[in-house]
């Protein structure tokens, strides 16, 4: 059953508003189509008003056919009191420009996956799914994607080792057990096969025997199925295992397919909001975010074998979840996966970046980089900020995140160093000249005395010197640098400056 919230969202992308107000809990089962040759309307929570001249119409035309939303095509905003005749129905005018076609496709998609889901068919069913093969070949079965990563497993503990145990409470198979299984050869097999295949008992990690089968659909490897046994299925529970695997291909297929919906109509609105959308509050309640308290998080993946293979495993990763119930908002753009997400604080967003790391293959290269804290029409700057963030890593050697919190300092000089690098820093400053200077010591011993504020002694300990020689060396200075006044605190900060950016 697909909520009116969710219809709310998503029609949203589509140029779709709620005029008045609405239960966005209401669950929607049917969809009725308005039909001009008939004098009544056919019943259904979902009254799409095709060939409807007016609102008013239309509404009168929705309360006939018991609607619980009505969706009409105008330009017109609903006047008060049509919406109160409206009594209850939530209406949602979509532009003209937007056909009917587009709209019946979303609308009758997501009533259907409802459908689906609610008569145990749906991608919310795998686990009861993977019940039922477990009982039919008689032993515990497990669901997992190409990553080895569960996806569902049976409540059947009968016959379960070891490794079992650890595959579902790490939510994927152990990085030894997998090794394992590359030298034995089961992922050539399961990239290659659809036949199922018996993996032998390895008592010294904790493994009993294994039956595996691929799930594909046409030739792309969606993931296995594997069933605990102690020796090779027999010809009839090898024609469940491989029946099974298509059952389960059909599942992800539509798991895909609503997934990709919902990600498609994120991905879109997240752009919105990062490239500063002149309607940007409209976009965020689309979201179902705050309009304040929010930190943009840029994330980029890096594998040496596959380029764009961590990258989208990220963005899987980032946007895995229905019913809108993720913390964050996400969207992939060029080379990096951006997230909107409400924290005030930088604590949720430093955790959120470790659980996505937790859940992506060991030998990726993550790094993120997250902004300061942004109002909705900030998050522009808020992009800039996380994409400054991410640049930091190798410079300051950081973990998986660098925030800007911490990092707003090495945020301005990394912009001054990008300034300097396009002319825009004078190349003839006394920092320049004593760069090139022909006694290399007086650059260093300028350094040090402006970061120790004009104190000789602190001056002194830092280079290892006499302070009479500090004082003899900045003598040198101003006689090597004509104009220079080292009493100017403005001379004196643009020099400190100028030092942090050619460094």
């Amino acid at each position: 059953m697909v909520k009116l919230d969710r219809l709310i969202t998503i029609l949203g992308s589509y140029g779709a508003r709620l005029c008045g107000s609405a239960d966005r809990e209401a669950g929607l089962r049917s969809v009725a189509l308005h039909d001009p040759v008939r004098q009544e309307s056919p019943a259904g929570d979902i009254f799409l008003a095709v060939g409807v001249a007016t609102v008013a119409e239309a509404i009168r035309l929705a309360r006939q056919a018991r609607a619980v939303v009505l969706v009409v095509r105008t330009t017109e905003d609903p006047a008060p009191d049509l919406l109160r005749d409206a009594d209850g129905i939530a209406v949602l005018v979509v532009e003209p420009s937007v056909s009917w076609s587009q709209v019946a496709g979303v609308v009758y998609g997501l009533v259907l996956e409802g459908r689906e889901t609610e008569s145990g068919r749906g991608p919310a069913d795998l686990s009861a799914l993977a019940d039922t093969i477990a009982a039919a070949v008689g032993g515990p079965v497990t669901i997992e994607d190409q990553l080895s990563r569960v996806m569902a497993y049976s409540s059947e503990q009968r016959e379960a080792d070891p490794v079992r145990q650890d595959t579902i409470l790490g939510r994927r198979v152990p990085d030894r057990v997998r090794a394992l299984f590359e030298r034995q050869g089961v992922f050539t097999h399961l990239a290659r096969s659809d036949e199922p295949l018996f993996v032998p008992a390895a008592p010294e990690h904790g493994l009993h025997g294994r039956s595996v089968v691929a799930v594909r659909a046409g030739r792309e490897l969606l993931g296995s199925l594997w069933v605990s046994c102690t020796a090779p299925l027999d010809a009839a529970r090898a024609s469940i295992l491989v029946d099974g695997a298509r059952t389960v291909a059909l599942h992800l297929l539509r798991w895909r397919v609503s997934a990709d919906l919902e990600r498609q109509v994120e991905s879109e609105l997240v752009i919105q909001l990062l490239e500063g959308d002149p309607d940007a509050d409209a976009v965020v309640r689309k979201l179902g975010l705050p309009a304040s308290g929010l930190r943009v998080v840029a994330v980029r993946a890096h594998t040496e074998a596959e380029r764009n293979a961590g990258l989208l495993l990220a963005f899987e990763r980032a946007t895995t979840g229905f019913g809108w119930s993720r913390v964050g908002r996400s969207t992939l753009f060029g080379n990096t996966v951006y997230t909107v997400l409400p924290a005030a604080d930088p604590a949720p967003a430093f955790h959120w970046v470790r659980q996505l790391v937790a859940g992506l293959p060991a030998h990726l290269r993550i790094v993120a980089g997250v902004s300061g804290e942004c109002e909705v029409a900030e998050l522009p700057s808020g992009r800039r900020e996380s994409d400054e963030c991410l640049t930091l890593h190798d410079r300051l050697g950081r973990g998986e995140a660098v925030c800007y919190d911490e990092s707003w300092h090495q945020v301005l000089l990394q912009r001054l160093r990008s300034a300097a690098a396009t002319g825009r820093i004078p190349a003839r400053s006394p920092v320049a000249r004593l760069a090139g200077h022909e006694a290399p010591e007086l650059l260093p011993t300028l350094r040090a005395w402006l970061e120790a504020q004009g104190d000789l002694g602190r001056a002194a300990a830092v280079l290892g010197v006499h302070q009479n020689t500090v004082r003899n060396r900045l003598r040198r200075v101003t006689a090597a640098v004509p104009g220079l006044d080292l009493d100017d605190p403005a001379q004196r900060l643009a020099m400190l400056i100028a030092m942090a950016v050619h460094e």
